[in-house]
């Protein structure tokens, strides 16, 4: 082939185009065969195509751009072969463009492969796929930095449309511009928001809700209170602002980019003494729950405004319900040093480390049944799960241990039994998909104990519970069954027509015998031809804003730093933002499993704030934030279930002390320590608090002065 002094110049063109800290390759998209894709991807690296409305011609049908980061002299060497593959491929078309033109639409596209993000197509059975494929696919995918921005812009979309059309009140109705106040009318979307803005750094809605917490009267409501979901929402977002306000780097930077905070004032109400005095007046309002023969609680309070908070009388209360207390009441004793919140919560989770009757409570070693017996303490049935009414009792066992290893040794005890028993037990492999796992549930006493093949979105946090046990105690198989959970659950987003999991879902379990009254198959054709492909049908197609998928991919990422854990949140963060944007925020969705999600329920959780727009921003972010978890036990906060960051007792992971045992006082402290804690009550002796000198060293030495309380 013979070329004209015009191929000359272009290919000088290219070599100052190419004078970069990358080598890049253009070819026509629409000419490349494969055998010369297959050699430049060898060369050059991996592909990415950049659409024709980017730039002009000769570039108008689209190029792909090969992209790799070179040493000098590979890098020269590839500016070469780059000069050749370009002039061969693209010459027909540079004939027809002036060099001027070509100059101006090349350094167009070099602007675009520097500044222009692709998104490849969601990736069906993202669980199964090749993994070396889907890490080195972060090349052709958005930058961390511009993930980040997606989903600080889905938060302050969220948070906008609320404070607009529902701020005070707790849940925005985005559809309608509306709102409801199904947590009592105490704004739970904007505590529920707080520490995730505070972990964004979000400045401004960060002084708005500050503004707002003192405002909040805890102790007036028109509806039923939920002690659980108060607890989890109300007093673990409280806590958590808190806690993260008090770091020593966001305090810093807190300084520094909002001033009129004032967290370091010395008048005599500071933000944060603020929301400590808020957490301290609702726990105190939600204490009468205990108010039982047994300690249990009550889950059901009613606030009445002539004679003050009162139970509603439930004959009965669940273990996720009563399991799930422990650490927010334990936290605030130990900031506080009032040990009487830390007791209450730890009374009652007593009667379901050691659950009673056995044979009923207990039908495999370490999983429980649901319900328990306010005024006895005793189990009244044997069903149980991980999933939603028993979920959460599992999941702070461990985070329990974590929190104070010295204090909650008989926690981690329980978790490794209920841990075992799951694997061994419980964990059951579709007949259409064996390659997948999911957790199951089961029904009746020991030794006549039948299982249950279903599940659904709320058991998904399961692979992250096991992976945190795994990375707690040093246990490779704990962690190893955690990812097997995660691929699992990360299948049921990749197999809908949306990519978003549904809330509930079947299979048939491959160790049962096929259609057991306990292991029938699908009930219609077409849930039978989803099976089939799937490994699972849907039995409930809703999805309501829940976390638990990504939470788990979250966990597998800081665990094993793999990035197709990244790519597979960034997959769902996606699907869940185009299916459900509508008016002036996000709203659960009828049917995953129609495109477009089928009709918006007109309903944005507070949990959306708290939960998945956290995790999807944490598992973006490269800084290594001490609220991050962290694999080589050098965490500095735990998670409660609803995602609001809690710091550990001592400031840090510890390992247990060799006198480590469990407490028969609760877990709180022998009775010399809280002799001591009456003598000086400003936080429990070895906790860590914030101080004046904001100092992280010797926490076990100084004993920081505390804010008051009441």
């Amino acid at each position: 082939m013979q070329f004209p002094p015009s191929a000359v110049f272009l290919a000088l063109c290219a070599c100052c185009i190419g004078l970069s800290f990358t080598s890049v390759s253009l070819a026509s998209a629409d000419s490349l065969i494969p055998s010369v894709g297959t050699l430049i991807d060898s060369l050059f690296g991996e592909p990415r195509f950049i659409p024709k409305s980017a730039f002009g011609p000769p570039f108008d049908k689209g190029v792909i751009v090969y992209i790799r980061a070179t040493k000098t002299t590979t890098f020269l060497t590839s500016i070469v072969i780059g000069i050749v593959i370009n002039s061969i491929l693209m010459y027909p078309k540079f004939n027809n463009v002036g060099p001027a033109a070509f100059l101006v639409s090349a350094l167009t596209l070099t602007q675009v492969v520097t500044a222009t993000p692709f998104s490849p197509p969601r990736q069906k059975n993202i669980g199964t796929s090749d993994d070396s494929a889907a890490a080195a696919s972060s090349s052709q995918a958005a930058s961390n930095q511009e993930r980040r921005d997606a989903v600080k812009q889905a938060f302050q979309i969220s948070w906008d449309g609320y404070y607009k059309y529902a701020f005070p009140h707790d849940s925005l109705r985005p559809v309608t511009n509306s709102y409801e106040d199904d947590r009592n009318g105490w704004g739970a979307s904007a505590i529920d928001a707080f520490s995730t803005a505070i972990v964004m750094r979000n400045w401004p809605v960060i002084n708005q809700i500050l503004a707002y917490v003192p405002q909040i009267d805890f102790t007036r409501t028109s509806s039923e209170i939920s002690l659980f979901e108060t607890t989890i929402r109300y007093l673990g977002g409280l806590l958590s602002a808190y806690d993260l306000l008090t770091t020593p780097p966001l305090y810093a930077d807190a300084k520094a980019a909002a001033p009129d905070v004032h967290l370091n004032s010395t008048s005599s109400q500071t933000a944060t003494d603020a929301i400590l005095a808020q957490a301290i007046r609702l726990a105190d309002a939600l204490s009468v729950a205990f108010d039982t023969p047994s300690g249990i609680p009550d889950n059901n309070l009613i606030f009445d405004p002539v004679t003050g908070p009162k139970r509603t009388g439930s004959q009965t209360n669940g273990i996720a319900t009563i399991g799930t207390l422990v650490l927010e009441w334990t936290r605030l004793s130990d900031i506080t040093g009032n040990s009487t919140y830390a007791q209450l919560a730890q009374r009652a989770e007593a009667f379901l480390l050691n659950p009673q009757p056995s044979a009923i409570a207990e039908p495999f070693p370490g999983l429980l049944g649901t319900n328990v017996n306010i005024t006895s303490g005793l189990f009244v049935d044997s069903t149980g799960g991980w999933g939603g009414g028993t979920d959460s009792f599992y999941e702070y066992l461990i985070k329990m241990y974590l929190y104070d290893p010295d204090r909650f040794a008989l926690y981690r005890d329980r978790w490794i039994l209920a841990a075992d028993s799951s694997i061994q037990y419980v964990a059951s492999h579709p007949t259409t998909r064996p390659d997948l796992t999911f957790l199951g549930g089961w029904k009746g006493p020991r030794g006549n104990t039948t299982l249950r093949f279903s599940s659904g979105h709320l058991d998904c946090f399961d692979g992250g519970n096991f992976i945190l046990g795994g990375l707690t105690l040093s246990n490779k198989k704990y962690l190893d069954f955690g990812l097997e959970l995660v691929k699992s659950c990360a299948e049921t987003y990749s197999a809908t027509a949306t990519g978003i999991g549904p809330e509930l879902f079947s299979w048939q379990d491959n160790r049962t015998p096929l259609n057991a009254t306990n292991n029938r198959g699908p009930p219609s054709a077409e849930q039978k031809a989803f099976y089939e492909k799937n490994g699972f049908w849907i039995t409930n197609e809703q999805y309501v804003l829940r976390p638990e998928v990504i939470e788990s991919m979250y966990y597998a990422w800081r665990a094993t730093k793999d990035e197709k854990y990244r790519e597979w949140a960034w997959a769902a963060f996606k699907a869940i933002n185009a299916t459900t944007r509508a008016g002036s925020g996000y709203s659960s969705v009828a049917n995953v499993n129609k495109v477009g999600g089928g009709s918006k329920t007109d309903f944005q959780e507070s949990f959306w704030f708290a939960e998945v727009l956290k995790y999807c921003w944490l598992i973006f972010q490269d800084e290594d934030d001490p609220w991050q978890v962290k694999a080589d036990q050098t965490n500095e906060f735990v998670y409660n279930t609803e995602c609001h960051p809690i710091r550990l007792a001592k400031g840090h992971e510890i390992q247990p002390s060799s006198s480590s045992s469990p407490s028969s006082d609760w877990g709180y402290g022998s009775a010399d320590e809280k002799k001591n804690n009456e003598q000086q009550p400003r936080g429990r002796p070895g906790v860590w608090k914030h101080g004046d000198d904001g100092s992280w060293s010797d926490r076990r030495e100084k004993r920081f002065a505390g804010p008051r309380y009441a």
